[in-house]
């Protein structure tokens, strides 16, 4: 059973709820789910760790951020049975890439911190300078995508600006939260600078509406983000949302097709879609579509297939794969659930699928899926390609494949994307900026971005007295 982490400790308080394991279907744990109490307990506990925290130097609180840091490296195969259990992903992307990063976020921000200088302007007799401050307490609400990465690339830039934080992990994955619980417990960190509350939406949302929240960071749906934005207005709380994505790939003639192809491949079915940045819709210059479709379609059908989130996901992506078909798609491979013959065929699969043939307004071209799926549509001009790609309501990522260095800059910064890859896909350097466009999000983080979102400035200016020396 897990429990909240509140104050420093643990707090066995509400009912409970099972999590599946999506691979199997069978349950792994029973997580308590936080109520009103919870919820109020948790941002008290906060808010009374908020002001000793805030007046630590920063290079103190970069100093928790490195012990954080190492308390996840000595507890990393705690966090990677965790983070498997939960999201049924395979052990080399959870060793490779989920708890790493959680690893890289706390030092990387640490360092990031300690080595900011703050802003000075010079007049004739005047001097003006800001210092920073912190939100206070920060509503940290996480997605069960990436989970463990996720949280700690919010936590890693709120603690070290000196906010608290009270994280709400997805009811799906609360595993590898749990067991930061303890690594903070472990390090000796302040009670209450760090507080977990585990629990369904009903618990989000009591979180965001506390008065005593002072801002709001958030991945996940946009329906929700804009939920969010609405309970938050009235108090004008700070927001940062990461949120949906209907993310395109353009394909140019004059690509490396294996290359393209590779990428593409990735770029759809990586977690079985289940990644904000996945690709969604792929565009192919005409001269090479036919070719580019066959072989994309067989990488479909060498993929491994992953787990959706739970039974109510695997459904959802089901019903878009018979959407596609109602609408009249050509399914070039998948369209349905693998059989296994093993303990998995009780899991929530679904296969690897590519479509083709409808219209850019049909609903399976217009809204996210987030599974293993893409539709493919030919080009004729790079300036179809592009009205291709910026047509749609969303605009968090955007892939391009092409050997033309020209085309590439030219056009990557007519995209209407967060972020665009040329010729790669998921390659991140932590000190840049990440965050999307319209329904995507609002704001952004990563890097200095982060620091600004997560302390606001104060500027002081003092008018200096000329001397009659």
């Amino acid at each position: 059973m897990l429990t909240h982490f509140i104050g420093g400790g643990p707090l066995a308080a509400g009912k409970s709820f099972p999590v599946h394991d999506p691979v199997t279907g069978a349950v792994v744990r029973h997580v308590h789910e936080a109520d009103p109490e919870v919820v109020d307990r948790a941002v008290r506990a906060a808010r009374e760790a908020a002001r000793d925290w805030a007046a630590l130097p920063v290079g103190e609180r970069a100093g928790w951020m490195r012990r954080l840091a190492e308390g996840i490296e000595r507890r990393f195969d705690d966090l990677v049975a965790a983070e498997i259990a939960d999201t049924g992903k395979p052990l080399g992307q959870t060793r490779t890439l989920d708890i790493p990063r959680g690893i890289a976020n706390f030092r990387a921000f640490a360092d990031l911190a300690a080595q900011r200088p703050d802003d000075a302007f010079h007049l004739p007799g005047v001097l003006s300078y800001t210092v920073r401050r912190p939100l206070g307490v920060v509503a940290v609400i996480v997605p069960w995508n990436l989970p463990f990465l996720l949280m700690t690339w919010k936590l890693a830039p709120a603690l070290v600006s000196g906010d608290t934080v009270v994280v709400k992990p997805s009811e799906h994955t609360p595993g590898s939260a749990a067991v930061f619980a303890e690594i903070c417990a472990e390090a000796g960190l302040p009670p209450g600078v760090v507080n977990i509350i585990f629990g369904h939406g009903s618990a989000g949302r009591l979180l965001v509406e506390h008065p005593g929240v002072d801002a709001v960071t958030f991945t996940g749906s946009t329906a929700t983000g804009s939920a969010i934005m609405r309970t938050v207005a009235d108090r004008v709380k700070p927001i940062s949302f990461e949120l949906g994505g209907k993310n395109a790939a353009l394909v140019f003639e004059d690509c490396d097709l294996d290359r393209a192809v590779e990428g593409t491949a990735r770029s759809v079915f990586t977690n079985g879609g289940q990644v904000c940045l996945c690709t969604e819709r792929v565009y192919v210059q005409r001269s090479i579509f036919e070719e580019f479709c066959g072989r994309l379609a067989q990488s479909a059908r060498e993929v491994e297939p992953q787990p959706m989130i739970s039974a109510e996901h695997r459904d959802k992506v089901l019903s878009f794969y018979a959407l596609a078909r109602s609408e009249g798609a050509k399914v070039l491979t998948g369209g349905g659930v693998p059989v296994f013959h093993d303990h998995r065929d009780s899991g929530y699969f679904v296969e690897p699928t590519v479509v083709s043939g409808l219209s850019e307004w049909s609903r399976f071209n217009r809204e996210e899926i987030f599974g293993p799926v893409c539709h493919v549509a030919p080009f004729d001009s790079e300036a179809e390609a592009i009205d291709l790609a910026n047509g749609s309501d969303y605009g968090l990522a955007a892939t391009l494949w092409t050997t033309n260095l020209d085309r590439a800059h030219r056009v990557a910064q007519r995209l209407e994307a967060g972020l665009v890859w040329v010729n790669t896909w998921y390659l991140r350097d932590l000190r840049t900026p990440f965050g999307g466009v319209k329904l995507s999000g609002i704001g952004r983080e990563g890097g200095t971005r982060s620091l600004d979102f997560y302390s606001e400035p104060t500027t002081i200016t003092i008018k200096l007295e000329q001397s009659d020396a």
